[in-house]
């Protein structure tokens, strides 16, 4: 049964990375078109505003130095998975993201992170992996390895459920599902036509309570979005998420982020999540 009570906030610590060298002149997923050209200025503006939004929220944000040549480093979701204060590395699918992975590593470990593990199989981080209270929800079928849930597991020590992906256009687990409530197994929002007829089946009855995205609500990227387990930040033009997640007793909060659409990602791919 899902609940209505008013929802309760818990402060999270979160690693960003400002868009300074972000640009589109490569296409890795279906919404990237080189021939856009990018605002920075404006991506730049955008991105503080969310970090802000963060900050005034009672969140800690701390920075990675974005490099020049890695357009990409903006969505510092995809850099690594914590959990428990354990970190898996990510190893990216596509050549033009390859260095980022060391990066984040290097940043862990210079922050005093003692279990910092490069993985062995293909996984982009918090794009292919949300945490709930008990499970690792793990994607695949774009980026992702299936090799790469059983080495998760191995290393938190948590069960990791796959889900299939198979419409291009949702490439990662967070464009098509969001976490609302970690601290139990039954809250979390979605778009099923995400998902293969499998994956809908094993979504349903783990949560049947969640929160059903329509189609124009998933197309707006309106699932790239962060829950502190109160406040869900998601892109303003997701309007029809809004209603729906009021009556659950969350409070959305609308962001423009425009211009890093333009790269394939909004408000979670821009946040990566630092647990424990």
């Amino acid at each position: 049964m899902r609940s209505t009570a008013p929802r309760a906030a818990t402060p999270r610590r979160y690693l960003m990375c400002p868009p300074a060298h972000f640009k589109v002149t490569y296409s890795i997923n279906p919404w990237m078109d080189p021939a856009k050209p990018v605002d920075i200025p404006l991506a730049l503006a955008q991105w503080e505003d969310l970090r802000d939004r963060y900050l005034a929220l009672g969140h800690t944000v701390e920075e990675l130095e974005p490099r020049p040549g890695l357009p990409d480093m903006v969505f510092a979701a995809n850099g690594a998975t914590v959990v428990d204060g354990r970190v898996l590395g990510a190893r990216f699918a596509h050549p033009e993201r390859t260095a980022e992975a060391a990066i984040h590593a290097a940043w862990f470990r210079e922050q005093g992170y003692a279990d910092v593990l490069e993985p062995e199989h293909i996984n982009e981080g918090e794009g292919d992996f949300a945490v709930t209270a008990s499970w690792l929800l793990a994607g695949r079928g774009f980026r992702s390895s299936p090799l790469s849930h059983p080495e998760a597991q191995e290393f938190f020590g948590r069960p990791v459920i796959g889900l299939d992906l198979v419409d291009p256009r949702y490439y990662h687990l967070d464009t098509a599902l969001c976490v609302l409530d970690d601290t139990t197994d039954g809250e979390i929002m979605y778009y099923p036509g995400a998902f293969s007829a499998g994956s809908r089946e094993v979504l349903r009855r783990l949560f049947p309570d969640a929160l059903i995205a329509s189609e124009e609500d998933a197309s707006a990227l309106g699932l790239n979005a962060v829950s502190d387990g109160r406040h869900v930040l998601l892109p303003q033009a997701a309007v029809g998420l809004f209603e729906p997640l009021r009556a659950r007793g969350y409070e959305p909060i609308g962001m423009d982020l425009g211009e890093l659409l333009k790269g394939g990602g909004s408000v979670k791919c821009c946040t990566q999540e630092l647990r424990g």
